[in-house]
Protein backbone atom coordinates (compact mmCIF):
# COMPACT_ATOMS: atom_id res chain seq x y z
CA UNK A 1 0.00 0.00 0.00
CA UNK A 2 1.45 3.28 -1.28
CA UNK A 3 0.65 6.31 1.54
CA UNK A 4 -1.51 9.45 -0.63
CA UNK A 5 0.04 12.13 -1.94
CA UNK A 6 -2.92 14.40 -1.43
CA UNK A 7 -3.40 13.36 2.26
CA UNK A 8 -2.14 16.50 3.79
CA UNK A 9 -3.90 20.52 4.25
CA UNK A 10 -1.74 22.89 2.19
CA UNK A 11 0.74 24.74 4.40
CA UNK A 12 -0.44 28.37 5.11
CA UNK A 13 1.50 31.20 3.92
CA UNK A 14 1.27 34.10 5.67
CA UNK A 15 2.28 37.98 4.64
CA UNK A 16 4.61 40.07 6.03
CA UNK A 17 2.94 43.04 7.39
CA UNK A 18 4.62 46.40 7.94
CA UNK A 19 4.15 48.74 11.05
CA UNK A 20 2.98 51.55 9.58
CA UNK A 21 0.29 49.34 7.92
CA UNK A 22 -0.51 47.82 11.27
CA UNK A 23 -0.59 51.57 12.89
CA UNK A 24 -3.20 52.69 9.96
CA UNK A 25 -5.64 49.65 9.80
CA UNK A 26 -5.74 49.85 13.60
CA UNK A 27 -6.23 53.37 13.26
CA UNK A 28 -9.13 53.20 11.07
CA UNK A 29 -10.98 50.49 13.05
CA UNK A 30 -10.60 52.67 16.32
CA UNK A 31 -11.82 56.10 14.41
CA UNK A 32 -14.95 53.27 13.22
CA UNK A 33 -14.31 53.94 9.23
CA UNK A 34 -13.84 50.50 8.62
CA UNK A 35 -14.46 47.26 11.15
CA UNK A 36 -12.53 44.50 11.59
CA UNK A 37 -14.28 42.03 9.15
CA UNK A 38 -13.77 44.27 6.24
CA UNK A 39 -10.14 45.02 7.23
CA UNK A 40 -9.40 41.79 7.50
CA UNK A 41 -10.88 41.00 4.24
CA UNK A 42 -9.65 44.26 2.41
CA UNK A 43 -5.65 43.17 3.30
CA UNK A 44 -6.09 39.44 3.53
CA UNK A 45 -5.56 39.35 7.35
CA UNK A 46 -7.21 37.16 9.72
CA UNK A 47 -9.48 38.98 12.35
CA UNK A 48 -7.82 37.57 15.40
CA UNK A 49 -3.85 39.03 13.96
CA UNK A 50 -5.82 42.14 13.99
CA UNK A 51 -7.17 41.84 17.07
CA UNK A 52 -3.61 40.53 18.71
CA UNK A 53 -2.60 43.92 17.09
CA UNK A 54 -4.82 46.10 18.97
CA UNK A 55 -4.31 44.42 22.22
CA UNK A 56 -0.16 44.36 21.81
CA UNK A 57 -0.55 48.03 21.19
CA UNK A 58 -3.38 48.98 24.11
CA UNK A 59 -0.54 47.30 26.55
CA UNK A 60 2.39 49.47 24.72
CA UNK A 61 0.33 52.36 25.46
CA UNK A 62 -0.54 52.07 29.08
CA UNK A 63 2.96 51.15 29.60
CA UNK A 64 4.35 54.29 28.18
CA UNK A 65 1.69 56.13 30.17
CA UNK A 66 3.19 54.53 33.00
CA UNK A 67 6.48 55.50 32.35
CA UNK A 68 5.65 59.08 31.91
CA UNK A 69 3.61 58.96 35.35
CA UNK A 70 6.80 58.28 37.10
CA UNK A 71 8.76 60.61 35.79
CA UNK A 72 5.80 63.08 36.60
CA UNK A 73 5.99 61.92 40.31
CA UNK A 74 10.07 62.12 40.60
CA UNK A 75 9.65 65.62 39.17
CA UNK A 76 7.07 66.76 41.70
CA UNK A 77 9.35 65.02 44.70
CA UNK A 78 11.82 67.19 43.32
CA UNK A 79 10.19 70.41 42.92
CA UNK A 80 9.01 69.35 46.58
CA UNK A 81 12.74 69.30 47.54
CA UNK A 82 13.17 72.60 46.64
CA UNK A 83 10.43 74.38 47.73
Amino acid sequence: MEPTKNGHCPKIEYKKIGFDLKLSIIDQISNGQISVNHASKLHGISRSSITYWMKKLRSFEQNSKTMSKNDEIKKLKERIEEL
